[in-house]
């Protein structure tokens, strides 16, 4: 799915989206929202074998690829084969939160330091990777209708905001990337790249194929309790369309019934 061939289209001269981190949630969601909006799409993934990553091509004409995003090379060629199939791309959406299993609720004594090491390296580190390869192709891009030349977002989690108890490595994680997300936006919107971080403090309740909506640990969703993930998509879509006078750096998303 990486590999040209002679039947590919030729690259799109509209919006280009690439989302890295795919899923049912907000990926998925961003994914079909953007293609519903006339963008060429790529989703990026360790796994694009994944169902949902097959439906969003079958269905939506989305294309997969594959990617460490923590990995220098395999960023690289990720961007690289997305700037051969479609274009350069003028959105990025980063959608890895990045933890390892088991990491969250262990205390400062007791998490292992490989686990905090992978987290960042996963979170954070992952972030630097594709926010560095986005900025290298975009500032290239030619200033669309609204003056910029490409958007840069970041899902975060209200980690990035508090840390809470046992959760130092994501913590440490989320406020890299808060860190990171900030000092790109001041160096690169005068640019011309929109730069937007985007903590979301909730559970995510994506749709299931019995049409329920839930999350793995909070479980059902009850009378918006939990954020939905194609309300996430709608925000990151009018991020991208701002206008350059009034770009918005940091939108902390939350259902109304979240304690804060």
């Amino acid at each position: 799915m990486t590999e040209a061939r002679a039947s590919d289209p030729e690259p799109a001269a509209g919006d280009v989206a690439l989302i890295v981190g795919g899923g049912p949630g907000i990926s998925a969601s961003c994914a079909r929202l953007f293609a519903a909006n006339g963008m060429s799409v790529a989703v990026a993934a360790r796994d694009p074998e994944k169902p949902v990553l097959r439906t969003l091509e079958t269905a939506h004409g989305v294309r997969r690829y594959a990617c460490d995003a923590s990995n220098p090379a395999s960023v690289e060629r990720l961007f690289a084969d997305v700037m051969r199939d479609l274009g350069s791309p003028t959105l990025v959406v980063h959608n890895i939160d990045g933890r390892v299993p088991d990491v969250f609720g262990k205390t400062i004594t007791e998490v292992e330091p490989d686990m905090v090491r992978q987290t960042i390296l996963n979170a954070a580190f992952s972030a630097f990777l594709v926010g560095q390869q986005a900025a290298r192709f975009m500032r290239e891009n030619r200033p669309g209708a609204n003056g910029a030349r490409g958007t840069i977002i970041f899902t975060n989690a209200s980690a990035a905001l508090k840390g809470f108890p046992a959760s130092g490595a994501f913590a440490m994680a989320c406020h890299a990337k808060s860190g990171l997300a900030q000092s790109m936006a001041r160096e690169l919107m005068p640019q011309g790249i929109h730069v937007a971080n985007v903590p979301i403090d909730a559970a995510i309740g994506w749709t299931r194929e019995d049409g329920t909506r839930a999350h793995r640990r909070a479980g059902t969703t009850v009378d918006d309790n939990m954020a939905d993930p194609d309300r996430i998509a709608e925000t990151y879509l009018h991020l991208h369309r701002q206008h350059r006078s009034t770009w918005a750096y940091e939108i902390v998303l939350r259902p109304w019934t979240e304690k804060w």
